[in-house]
């Protein structure tokens, strides 16, 4: 059990595990590993505590109940192994501001905030658009082999390189 206090594993092991659990994942519930449905179920959740039923009467959300279902656990588990994998490692530090962000930006609360919320919903429209995100395109749609995915990899690995040069070197360059 050593090799989980490890703070970097082999790409190539954790990429045959991800293919393991998507084969179980397929087998027992007949359907493909992805998240951004259960933050949409957690939308209408939201929206269901503050008006009421009428939730169950919006198309969308006739189609994805908002609904606790399997999806919903399964990001609640990516939260809590990452957090026990950053604990049992040693890795785990609390931090309000992450040092890039720091370091480029400053610790101004607002640019934070509204850069969080700009971002949270251009990724979730973009997941709804895409019919899915990077999970459901990156690993169960190109394991079968969807070229819908395959573009919509193609895509996410442009965009973040494109985003990745920004953070790191700006619009100068």
């Amino acid at each position: 059990m050593d090799f989980l206090t490890l703070k970097i594993w082999s790409p190539y092991l954790v990429g045959a595990g991800i293919g393991l659990l998507s084969w179980f994942t397929f087998l027992l519930s007949n359907k493909p590993i992805g998240c951004s449905t259960a933050f949409s179920r957690t939308s209408g959740m939201i929206e269901q505590v503050i008006t009421g039923k009428s939730v169950a009467k919006n198309p969308y959300y006739q189609k994805f109940p908002a609904v606790v279902d399997w999806e919903w656990m399964f990001v609640l588990g990516i939260i809590a192994g990452s957090l026990v994998s950053a604990m049992l490692s040693g890795d785990f530090v609390l931090r309000l501001i992450p040092s890039l962000w720091m370091a480029r930006f400053g610790i101004a609360f607002l640019p934070r905030f509204f850069t969080a919320l700009i971002g949270g919903i251009v990724l979730g429209i973009g997941a709804r658009w895409a019919g899915g995100c990077t999970s459901g395109h990156g690993i169960s749609g190109t394991m079968q082999l969807a070229v819908s995915s395959w573009i919509a990899v193609i895509l996410f690995f442009i965009a973040g390189v494109g985003t990745a040069q920004l953070i790191y070197y700006g619009l100068g360059g």
